[in-house]
């Protein structure tokens, strides 16, 4: 039986082993997600990808390995805006210009969306447990997002660790996972 920690726990133990890793770590890290994460979904051209930006500085996952091999592969990408209090979806093509946000996110310099099926939304998180249920950093714009568009056929996190301890306070507003993609392997949920 796996061990329960809340939110605030998991969230805190959790940023502590990510800020402990150092950047070659997390390169090294996030070559094999990104090597698993080829090796689970076949996507193919033209279809649309929501994925996020890292922020270096919070050693997140670099997802420009990601972003790169889409273009590449001539599949749509899309990354989040914060758009008045809301997670919006802007696609961006190579020569898209970034600001950064008052939290310190970079999000592109357009905001035109427009209401499109995803086919896959890749997720940060700090963690996710053994369900599906992730922890980012307590914002809530995921789970508004998931919420709002009905049209997204795949919500994958991608995470430095395996999930272990489950989340003791799940709440209602809280949306799973579809998968969960680490250095080690694939989780589906």
């Amino acid at each position: 039986m796996n061990r329960s920690l809340t939110k605030k726990e998991l969230r805190a133990l959790y940023k502590e082993k990510r800020m402990a890793l150092s950047q070659d770590e997390v390169n090294f890290l996030s070559e094999k997600i990104f090597q698993n994460f080829i090796l689970q979904f076949n996507i193919t051209e033209n279809q649309k990808v929501n994925i996020f930006l890292p922020i270096t500085r919070l050693k997140e996952i670099n997802t420009w390995l990601f972003i790169n091999y889409f273009f590449d592969k001539k599949i749509r990408v899309f990354v989040p805006r914060i758009n008045n209090h809301k997670m919006i979806s802007v696609e961006i093509f190579r020569d898209s210009e970034f600001t950064t946000n008052h939290w310190g996110i970079e999000e592109p310099v357009s905001d035109y969306t427009e209401d499109v099926d995803l086919d896959y939304v890749i997720t940060p998180m700090l963690y996710c447990d053994p369900y599906g249920n992730r922890i980012g950093y307590g914002k809530g714009f995921y789970d508004a997002f998931f919420s709002d568009h009905w049209k997204i056929r795949n919500k994958i996190g991608i995470n430095l660790f395996d999930p272990k301890e489950d989340i003791a306070d799940v709440d209602a507003t809280d949306v799973p996972l579809n998968g969960l993609i680490t250095p080690s392997k694939y989780f589906g949920f």
